[in-house]
């Protein structure tokens, strides 16, 4: 049995991008835990007070319908200020991220691709790349970024940061209905398509992934970093 953390900056990234493969996770009888970074819908308004805490508590209350639908082991909550992470010390966010993997010590690690457009996407991702640091006695083996709908693919700067480009590919044909099932918790965040963050986006997304690697369906994430001791 691994433990597997899947450290996401909103509530429905931990879905988006790596949702299927955390439940074939959980039928492979792997610990799974999602960390969610940020409080999420409080930058909807023009200032983040104007979002009253009852949005947020629901907004939660879906991530942990959302997580019975995965099997998630458990879901943990850092509430950093929605798509306001720039304005956090990197420390703060890094020293969150290094308190879970001290706690619960996973092998694998998820996370979003630090060229995402969504700023907290980016700014998770160093997180996570410091705290996962092969350092000591470390305990991440394998670390995986994966890609976000409406973030990874809105990001048209490459002059700093290249596209998305997987070179991993996880069969989720047998998952992918408990990821649909998941996403529809999130009844604040679906949108309709053509917007990517929809569940038809999801499923156009799917089958173009399970092409490139000759499946029906497939998630697709960057291997970081994998160690062979």
């Amino acid at each position: 049995m691994k433990t597997v953390l899947i450290v996401a900056a909103h509530p429905d990234d931990e879905i988006l991008g790596v949702g299927a493969t955390a439940a074939r996770h959980v039928s492979c009888g792997d610990a799974v835990y999602a960390f969610i970074l940020g409080e999420g819908q409080t930058s909807r308004g023009a200032h983040r007070e104007d979002t009253g805490k009852e949005v947020v508590d629901a907004l939660h209350q879906n991530t942990l319908e959302s997580a019975k639908a995965i099997g998630f082991r458990d879901v943990f909550f850092a509430d950093f200020p929605d798509n306001r992470f720039d304005e956090v010390d990197l420390l703060d966010i890094v020293k969150a991220v290094e308190e879970k993997i001290r706690e619960l010590k996973p092998q694998i690690v998820y996370t979003h691709y630090s060229g995402d457009l969504n700023v907290d996407h980016q700014y998770t991702a160093r997180a996570v790349l410091t705290a996962t640091r092969p350092i000591g006695d470390y305990c991440v083996e394998e670390l995986y970024a994966f890609e976000t709908l409406s973030s990874s693919e809105w990001n048209f700067d490459y002059s700093a940061q290249p596209a998305f480009c997987p070179n991993v590919f996880v069969d989720i044909s047998k998952y992918y209905a408990q990821k649909e099932k998941a996403m529809q918790c999130y009844v604040s965040e679906l949108c309709a398509f053509p917007h990517p963050r929809s569940l038809a986006g999801m499923d156009v997304l799917s089958r173009t992934r399970g092409m490139e690697a000759g499946m029906e369906r497939a998630e697709a994430f960057m291997l970081l970093r994998k160690s062979v001791k």
